[in-house]
């Protein structure tokens, strides 16, 4: 199946930018540590779903460390690129209440760990959206520091919550085929996504003598 290559090929792509962070990583400031962070913690839950769903056949839950920690750490990161206070206190404010938010949600239903959690995506991919628009505009006339790794990002995230947020629909009214196509287009989407931040991993933020081609 091709999502199942596109699968593959997003594994892989994941898998280099996270080494080119390893050879780039003392060599750049805060921010893109933050960054490549977050990067090796996605690998690290992608390799977890792997394992998981070899054991349990099942590993729906693994979705609320992979969101969990995507908001959070990409918070720290949209944070850390801010220079307008009141957009750092934005920030903070939709960090600390969407984590009170989904404490409460969780404490009140905990069956919701065992599945997707719909509003949980949303929750947390809407407020990436925002900060990544932020930074958008905060570098129209500027350095385009971090430029396509936002691009993707964005992207992705206004790809794959659309994706997430018509499964359950889809399912209920038994259309297969399209679900089979939404999930296809969530594998492409991440493709991408991949592929944007290895272009800016090359071009824009390691040393010069770093490169695809050593």
């Amino acid at each position: 199946m091709i999502s199942n290559i596109f699968v593959n090929i997003g594994y892989v792509l994941l898998g280099i930018n996270c080494i080119l962070m390893i050879k780039g990583f003392s060599n750049n400031e805060k921010p893109f540590k933050i960054f490549a962070l977050y990067c090796w913690s996605m690998f690290a839950v992608q390799l977890a779903s792997i394992l998981v769903v070899k054991i349990y056949n099942t590993n729906l839950f693994i979705s609320h460390f992979y969101f969990g920690l995507q908001f959070i750490i990409l918070s720290f990161f949209f944070y850390s690129l801010m220079k307008e206070q009141i957009q750092k206190r934005i920030i903070s404010a939709l960090l600390g209440f969407c984590i009170i938010i989904l404490g409460i949600q969780y404490a009140f239903c905990p069956e919701l760990f065992f599945g997707f959690n719909l509003f949980e995506i949303f929750i947390t991919s809407l407020p990436l959206i925002i900060y990544g628009t932020f930074h958008l505009y905060n570098i129209l006339n500027e350095k385009k520091q971090f430029y396509y790794i936002t691009i993707g990002l964005l992207i992705y995230l206004f790809g794959s919550t659309v994706v997430f947020l018509t499964t359950n629909l889809l399912l209920s009214l038994k259309t297969y085929d399209s679900f089979e196509f939404i999930y296809s287009l969530n594998v492409y989407l991440y493709a991408i996504y991949q592929l944007f931040i290895l272009f800016d991993l090359k071009y824009l933020f390691l040393p010069k003598k770093m490169s695809l081609d050593e």
